[in-house]
């Protein structure tokens, strides 16, 4: 009936496991959630905290240029980096006036993907995707065609190194199961009309 002893004993055990778990793969273990792979973008906002610095907790907000100001780190360029790069980026920085820093940055808000669907369909507007969302999916979320859409006629418009392009959009096609690959991937600022 001693059972006491063996508890406690385990208890002392786990506590000194995870004493001498390095900082670092705390760190890593606790922000490396599924929003390490999901790329960041002008408009979102992120929550940075370094463990054991209270001054240095605070929400950043990505700049339209891509940029983030952060304490002792100065600026960096956020958008276009995973959350690992910029967790990465960051403790780099702060190592050279912290110790061992562990950092965490997690997405509070995802603001920067956004998409914009104009012409004839039922809700035309600003969509914000909370993931990766492509022609089709954004068209749904703007409650479909009107009856006077010209479903044959839709572009894409997406802006490329300052170049503006129309990607063509036949939506016949997919109802058919043909052409898929015109159903692409949105990515921010992406402008879908429909005539």
């Amino acid at each position: 009936m001693e059972m006491k002893p063996l508890r406690t004993l385990l208890a002392m055990t786990a506590i000194a496991f995870v004493i001498a778990l390095p900082q670092q793969a705390l760190a890593e273990a606790h922000s490396s959630a599924t929003t390490d792979g999901y790329e960041i973008n002008a408009g979102d906002v992120m929550i940075v905290t370094v463990w054991k610095e209270e001054d240095l907790q605070r929400q950043v907000l990505v700049l339209p240029d891509g940029m983030i100001s952060f304490p002792l780190a100065g600026d960096i360029q956020a958008a276009g980096k995973t959350i690992a790069q910029v967790r990465d980026e960051l403790t780099e920085r702060l190592s050279r006036y912290i110790p061992d820093p562990v950092v965490t940055v997690t997405v509070e808000q995802v603001l920067g993907n956004r998409a914009y669907v104009l012409g004839q369909v039922q809700r035309p507007g600003e969509f914000v995707a909370g993931s990766q969302l492509d022609v089709t999916q954004a068209l749904a979320m703007a409650g479909g065609f009107t009856p006077f859409a010209q479903v044959n006629d839709i572009k894409v418009l997406r802006r490329e190194n300052g170049t503006l392009r129309a990607i063509e959009f036949r939506y016949g096609d997919i109802e058919k199961g043909k052409r898929l690959e015109q159903n692409v991937l949105l990515e921010p600022g992406d402008v879908i009309v429909v005539p």
